[in-house]
C-alpha cells in the first residue's frame, strides 16, 4: 500500500484499537486509507484508484454519491440536521416501506442493522412471553451476545466463535442450527417449547455468500408456523439488494418481523424493523417491549432513505436486469478463468452478489464454508488490489455490483481477476 495509509495506519494503531474501527477491515500488512469515492470508484490517500465491489458491504446498491441523494440531502442539511421530534418524512417512508415490503404492517425506524435486529428479537420475547432464540450457523445479526454465537461476519474472519465478554445466561438462550437443514430445525423445536423466535438471514451474505437450497426458505415458514413460532428475517443485506421487495419477495416467503438495512439508506445511516401490526404494536409507548434511540428517524437518513427508494423504484426493471447480468458475465468469466488454471473453486452467485470458494466442495453452510481455503483467497484480495480491484478483505464476506458499474468496470475487473487467479497456480 501506499506510504501515506501506511504513515495513517501507524497513527492508529495508537489511538484506535488495532487500528480500525470494526474488524473486517483490517488486513495484512496494513489497510488503504480512502480520501474519496464517486459513483463506481474510490481513491486511496495516496491517489491510487479502486474499482469498488465492496460497496459498504452491500449498502451502496446505487454506488458512491449518488446524485439524487445527495441532491436532496444537501437541501435538508440546510433545514436542519436534529430534531428529535416526528416529520413528515418519517411517515413517508414508513409508506413507502410498506409499498415495496408488504408483510411490514407497521415499522420502526431505527439506525443500525444491529439495533433492528435487537428490537426484532426483543418484540419476539415480548409478543410470545417466551425466551429462546433459533439462529442459524454462520448467519450474522450484529454484534451483540444474543446472536454472536457461531456467527458470520468479522466474526468468522478471526475465528471468534463466541465473544469474551458476552453474558453466558443470554448466550445460552440461543439455540444454534446448520442453515439448509430443516430436519434438524423440526428436531429443535420440538424439544425446545421456549422459543420466542426464529431469526435468519435468508441469503447468508456474512459466510462467503450461501444460498438457501430449494425448499429450504419455505420449509422453515411451514416449520415455524406449525410451532407457532416468529419468524424473522434479517434482510439487512438483502432488502433492496436482491429485488425491490427484497428475498421475501424473491423466495415468495412472508416472514413475521423484518429487518432492513445497508442499502435502504445508499450509505446512510438508517434501517427498519417491521412486521405484524398485533407483534408490533407491543413496541412502546403502546405496548411494554422498550425501544428508543435519540436518531432514530432522523431527517438526514430518512430524507436519503426515500430518495434511495424512489430512485430503485424509478428505475426497478432495468436496475436488477442490469445488476444480474453483470454479476452472471462477471460470474462466468471468473469460473472459466479459475477453470482454466485448474484452481479448485466454487462460485455461489444470486443477483448482484457473488463469492469465490477455493474448495473442491459445494458451500452450502458454515462448515463447508470454513473448509475453503482462506490462505489463497488472501492472496487473491491483495492480487485484486495490485490491480486496482477492491472487495471486502474477507472470504466470510461478498463481492456485491452497484448500479455504478460500467461495461468498462467489467472488462478492466475480469482482466484483474485473470491476472490474480494465474498468480495463484505458483
Amino acid at each position: 500500500m501506499g506510504s501515506k495509509s501506511k504513515k495513517l495506519f501507524g497513527e492508529a494503531r495508537k489511538i484506535i484499537p488495532s487500528g480500525v474501527n470494526s474488524p473486517v477491515r483490517f488486513y495484512k500488512p496494513h489497510p488503504f486509507f480512502v480520501k474519496k469515492s464517486k459513483g463506481d470508484t474510490i481513491w486511496d490517500e495516496d491517489g491510487k484508484r479502486y474499482i469498488d465491489y465492496c460497496n459498504g458491504y452491500g449498502a451502496l446498491l446505487l454506488g458512491h454519491a449518488r446524485r439524487e441523494i445527495i441532491s436532496a440531502v444537501s437541501s435538508q442539511l440546510k433545514k436542519g440536521t436534529l430534531y428529535t421530534i416526528p416529520t413528515a418524512l418519517e411517515v413517508d417512508l414508513s409508506k413507502l416501506i410498506r409499498k415495496n415490503f408488504p408483510s411490514m404492517d407497521k415499522i420502526r425506524l431505527v439506525n443500525t442493522g444491529a439495533e433492528a435486529t435487537m428490537t426484532a428479537i426483543r418484540l419476539a420475547r415480548g409478543f410470545t412471553k417466551k425466551k429462546k432464540i433459533i439462529k442459524f450457523e454462520g448467519c450474522y445479526h450484529g454484534a451483540y451476545s444474543s446472536v454472536l454465537v457461531q456467527a458470520g461476519s468479522g466474526s468468522a474472519h478471526i475465528g471468534i466463535s463466541v465473544s469474551e465478554g458476552g453474558l453466558k445466561e443470554i448466550s445460552k438462550n440461543t439455540l444454534v442450527v446448520p442453515y439448509n437443514d430443516s430436519h434438524t430445525l423440526e428436531q429443535v423445536l420440538s424439544k425446545n417449547k421456549d422459543v420466542a423466535g426464529l431469526i435468519i438471514e435468508p441469503v447468508l451474505a456474512n459466510m462467503g455468500l450461501i444460498l438457501p437450497e430449494k425448499n429450504f426458505l419455505s420449509d422453515v415458514r411451514k416449520i415455524t408456523k406449525q410451532h407457532d413460532v416468529p419468524l424473522i428475517f434479517d434482510e439487512v443485506v438483502t432488502g433492496f439488494r436482491v429485488s425491490n421487495g427484497g428475498a421475501q419477495k424473491t423466495f415468495k416467503i412472508k416472514p413475521d418481523i423484518t429487518t432492513l438495512g445497508k442499502a435502504l439508506g445508499n450509505g446512510f445511516t438508517i434501517a427498519a424493523v417491521g412486521g405484524k401490526k398485533e407483534i408490533m404494536n407491543k413496541l412502546a409507548p403502546g405496548g411494554n417491549v422498550y425501544q428508543a434511540s435519540t436518531f432514530a428517524g432522523n431527517p438526514i437518513s430518512v430524507t436519503a432513505a426515500i430518495n434511495s427508494i424512489k430512485t430503485i423504484n424509478k428505475m426497478e426493471n432495468k436496475l436488477y436486469e442490469k445488476l444480474a447480468r453483470n454479476c452472471e458475465l462477471l460470474v462466468d468469466e471468473i469460473d472459466d478463468l479459475a477453470t482454466d488454471y485448474k484452481i479448485p473453486h466454487q462460485i455461489n452467485s444470486l443477483a448482484s452478489m457473488f463469492q469465490i470458494f477455493f474448495t473442491n466442495k459445494p458451500v452450502i453452510d458454515y462448515k463447508t464454508s470454513k473448509k475453503s481455503n482462506t490462505k489463497k483467497f488472501h492472496k487473491l484480495f491483495s492480487n485484486l488490489l495490485k490491480n486496482g480491484i477492491f472487495i471486502a478483505p474477507s472470504q466470510y464476506e461478498t463481492a456485491f455490483l452497484s448500479d455504478a458499474h460500467t461495461d468498462v468496470d467489467i472488462t478492466k475487473t475480469i482482466g484483474a481477476y485473470g491476472l490474480s487467479l494465474e498468480a495463484l497456480r505458483n
